[in-house]
């Protein structure tokens, strides 16, 4: 029976190098991550509080988007429409959102009572959006967002093998276990603060991290090619695979392509240059049917923000909200009439289970509430790190990476290499490093035999 569970399982050796590598690679992330992940939590009230003297105006007596969006491209030289935001009151500010000859989105805030511009920003700039990046991409564009894709990998093998070094072997009862000894001193607690810490917020982070992966650029790719080969994605996504321009996150395609499907499109107005869009409208009609396409957008009472774009000759009103199951879209006609409206009851599987993952991972599938269990989380992963590089710095030698040394008799057993493999083939980065391990491994034992 012994002999038998020591070829089953990995002996406890192997699982602490490994442990100790992926930790060494992932903790620093794992902090970085809960920090801006606990700030991008609060996306909604950051955003509230730094717009406050933009939905606080006097209440607007009489309003015309039309003239709004006139105002707005004249304060962007050679600026395109891009998409119009739903004022959320009566005292907000209309928030146009303008492309740059460069690509850039700016959204520009105008008073609706004088027409007048209030502020503009570039949308890359913008507080949320930098977190975002920087959370995600590192700010490195794709280059980061594989950086980060690896990490989420070898933090799912930081998981696995620290729930098998955590398995209860020889204690007796719960302390340790489920709860931490916080009245022993030294290593005893720093380690339980580790693992146990760790075995609790793991289940949170595995989450975290699966719903992530749809953004990143490798294997958000690759699910995209699945998906479409075997199933089916909606027009217009509700997630960013890898960098993505935020002006086309607004347009719902890339700025300055041309269209394949009528699902955005471009927009003339006297004064502006027309986007690089294939569209066909009547310009003088569909300029003045903006003031008509808002009346109806406003009584559709879609959650905030409520984004209306061009669609080829109609108009898209959405609903950008991070509680992604609320989200509908909504094409509607030059006159105000309702064509079409797509719910997210009627998306493919795959994105319905994403959108919820996500709403989770952003705290906002269930208010208030989400946000504060994701922060609880968040400290946790903070605690388990701290305590991962105390008990690091306790344990080390002097002048030495204190790594677990490599014992001759060491096993991998059964279930660790098929763990590996499953990893390997669901996660492309995870199976290339460890075929560039076992290669090197290979090699160097070659080595050491000459």
């Amino acid at each position: 029976m012994t002999t038998h569970t020591a070829t089953l399982w990995p002996d406890r050796r192997t699982l602490w190098r490994w442990h100790f590598f992926a930790g060494l690679f992932c903790l620093p992330f794992v902090a970085f991550l809960s920090l801006t992940g606990a700030v991008y939590l609060f996306k909604p009230q950051i955003d509230d509080w730094i717009d406050w003297p933009y939905d606080h105006l006097p209440t607007a007596v009489s309003s015309s988007p039309t003239r709004d969006v006139q105002t707005a491209l004249s304060a962007v030289p050679q600026g395109a429409f891009l998409a119009y935001e739903l004022p959320r009151t009566s005292q907000s500010a209309a928030r146009v959102l303008v492309s740059r000859p460069d690509g850039e989105a700016v959204r520009v805030y105008v008073d609706r009572n004088t027409h007048t511009v209030l502020k503009t920003v570039l949308e890359e700039s913008r507080f949320e959006r930098l977190v975002f990046r920087l959370h995600g991409q590192l700010l490195l564009g794709n280059v980061g967002s594989v950086i980060m894709e690896m990490v989420a990998s070898w933090t799912i093998v930081l998981i696995v093998t620290g729930l098998l070094l955590w398995w209860p072997r020889h204690q007796c009862g719960l302390a340790g276990v489920v709860y931490p000894r916080l009245g022993t001193k030294g290593r005893t607690r720093w380690r339980d603060l580790h693992a146990v810490t760790g075995v609790w917020t793991s289940v949170f982070l595995v989450l975290f991290l699966v719903s992530g992966l749809p953004w990143s650029f490798v294997w958000g790719h690759a699910l995209q090619s699945v998906e479409n080969t075997v199933g089916r994605l909606t027009s217009v996504k509700d997630w960013e695979i890898g960098a993505v321009p935020a002006a086309t996150v607004i347009a719902g395609h890339p700025v300055g392509q041309s269209q394949k499907q009528p699902v955005t499109g471009g927009m003339d107005m006297p004064g502006m240059d027309r986007p690089a869009v294939t569209t066909s409208f009547p310009d003088g009609d569909f300029v003045s049917s903006l003031d008509t396409v808002v009346q109806t957008a406003s009584t559709l009472s879609l959650p905030a923000p409520v984004i209306i774009t061009p669609s080829g000759s109609m108009w898209t009103v959405r609903s950008d909200t991070q509680n992604r199951p609320l989200r509908e879209s909504v094409t509607v006609t030059p006159n105000g009439h309702v064509m079409t409206q797509a719910t997210f009851a009627g998306k493919g599987l795959v994105d319905r289970i994403i959108g919820y993952s996500v709403a989770v991972h952003e705290g906002q599938l269930f208010g208030g509430m989400n946000q504060a269990i994701n922060l609880v989380v968040t400290m946790g992963l903070l605690m388990m790190s701290s305590a991962a590089t105390v008990l690091w710095f306790k344990r080390k030698p002097a002048g030495s990476l204190g790594a677990p040394p490599a014992l001759r008799s060491q096993k991998y057993g059964v279930v660790g290499i098929a763990t590996l493999i499953i990893l390997g083939l669901l996660l492309p980065e995870l199976g290339a490093a460890l075929l560039v391990l076992a290669l090197a491994n290979r090699m160097f034992a070659k080595l050491r035999l000459t």
